[in-house]
């Protein structure tokens, strides 16, 4: 295997949080832009924190975001099984022998002794007890069944320096470093060991992940040198952050994929969006297809520094890409927001006036309220200074507004709009009076999907007089 290749290697315990997105995301576009393979393995091995429907979550972010992997559980590949859960076998091969090789060594000790090895800063390490115990001693207790697990036999001495593409070399002295346990006592590998066994076996040639795992990098290395495994090229990714103090984290809930799309943001405007987060394209762009993304990324514009989740941001971006939808595509999403409106309307048109006026499709229930809701609007509405408008205006005008309305057999918004423009020049007013009186008389909202005219087309003739006459009522009673 000597193309690139790249993997994405979520544990499924819960929804697909946006950190790791991008992690799957930048491993992708590299695979893609140097024409290697996307690999998808599930990290199944914590068999205490598994969530039911998380792997059909990965699957259906993934695909949601077009994020298509070679190989991987569900499609296959030469490299399987891509599922950890059943390469158990796998890692206890490896595991005995770096046992055989004195870099790992079984170790018996119970919880207790363990949960009572804590150092000077209140953390536990491990003082490699089981390391010296004897041939026998170790044979005596494998015989009466003592549960043990395989800890790494990490040296005491010297330095372990290595290079990530990202934060340039790094060096950290191995008395720095624990004595991880690779294989449990269940016989479940560690995440720790079942990712080195893993990107070897699967020929990965560069493994992004988060930052958080450079001070483990150095154990992972050590693994390769004592199984005489050439070591992968890392891409660690700074830390997405929920402001200048947090960093987002699935634990508390924040920003899940699933979440934004609920809200009612656009996987294509996510992907983009997260892609600049930590990722600066070297350019004024900001808003990328997927195919752009992959020509355009590049490692080198991965940054050392810390990104901050800014939802207005992705607001911004994803009114774009609505903007852009074709109109049919956009009603088809649309479509299930309009499902409570008793009122008959137009949901084309209704589609249309919509369209550009929203950031996301969580917006529409607030913008289309005034379909079924009108009672109780407060007549300060009418009052507005740029449009020169006012409640004694109002009451003034709509009962003339009323009476051309009437007429109209064509209740068209175009000739809706020529109806009250020569209505404005009749009473010898500007334009923008006659329009924001009637719009907030037939809607009873500060902010519409649309002028007066269309907010009247939209709803109907019956609909519209209806109202016109209840607000010129409640202008005449207050």
């Amino acid at each position: 295997m000597n193309s690139i290749r790249t993997r994405f290697a979520p544990s499924p315990t819960g929804f697909m949080h946006i950190g790791n997105l991008r992690t799957a995301l930048y491993a992708y576009l590299f695979a893609k832009k140097n024409q290697g393979q996307f690999i998808l393995r599930i990290e199944d091995t914590d068999q205490e924190r598994l969530v039911g429907d998380a792997v059909s979550a990965i699957y259906s972010t993934l695909k949601l975001a077009n994020l298509r992997h070679d190989e991987g559980p569900d499609v296959g590949g030469p490299c399987g099984p891509y599922m950890q859960s059943e390469r158990r076998d796998i890692y206890k091969k490896y595991a005995m022998a770096l046992v055989d090789s004195s870099h790992a060594y079984r170790c018996f000790c119970t919880k207790e002794r363990l949960d009572a090895l804590v150092d000077g800063t209140g953390n536990r390490r491990y003082d490699k007890r089981c390391l010296h115990l004897s041939p026998e001693e170790v044979e005596e207790k494998l015989a009466r069944g003592a549960p043990y697990v395989i800890r790494q036999n990490v040296p005491q001495e010297g330095i372990t320096t290595f290079s990530d593409l990202v934060y340039g070399e790094i060096s950290i002295e191995n008395r720095e470093l624990h004595d991880n346990v690779l294989l449990k006592s269940d016989g479940f590998p560690t995440y720790n060991f079942a990712n080195v066994v893993d990107d070897h076996l699967m020929g990965i040639t560069h493994v992004f992940r988060g930052m958080e795992y450079l001070s483990s990098t150095p154990n992972y290395n050590l693994l390769y040198e004592a199984l005489g495994w050439a070591v992968p090229l890392y891409v660690h990714l700074p830390h997405i952050m929920r402001d200048k103090r947090h960093k987002l984290s699935k634990r508390h809930g924040d920003a899940n994929f699933e979440d934004f799309l609920g809200k009612g943001f656009l996987p294509e405007a996510i992907l983009n969006y997260v892609a600049l987060l930590g990722w600066n394209p070297k350019s004024e762009v900001e808003k990328f297809s997927l195919d752009e993304l992959v020509e355009a990324f590049d490692i080198s514009g991965i940054s050392k520094s810390s990104a901050v989740f800014d939802e207005v941001k992705l607001r911004w971006l994803n009114a774009q890409y609505i903007k852009e939808l074709p109109l049919q595509r956009f009603h088809e999403l649309a479509a299930p927001r309009y499902r409570a409106i008793s009122t008959p309307v137009d949901f084309n048109l209704l589609s249309a006036l919509v369209q550009a006026r929203i950031s996301a499709l969580s917006d529409i229930p607030e913008i289309i309220e005034f379909i079924d809701s009108f009672e109780g609007y407060s007549l300060e509405l009418f009052e507005n200074k740029n449009a020169k408008s006012s409640a004694q205006l109002a009451k003034e005008v709509l009962p003339a507004a009323i009476a051309a309305l009437e007429g109209i057999e064509n209740w068209s918004n175009d000739a809706l709009f020529a109806a009250l423009e020569q209505l404005t020049a009749q009473l010898d007013l500007k334009k923008k009076q006659l329009l924001w009186i009637v719009r907030i008389a037939v809607t009873g909202r500060l902010s519409t999907p649309g002028g007066a005219s269309e907010m009247c087309a939209l709803i109907g003739k019956e609909q519209s007089l209806c109202r016109l006459k209840q607000s010129l009522c409640t202008l005449c009673a207050a």
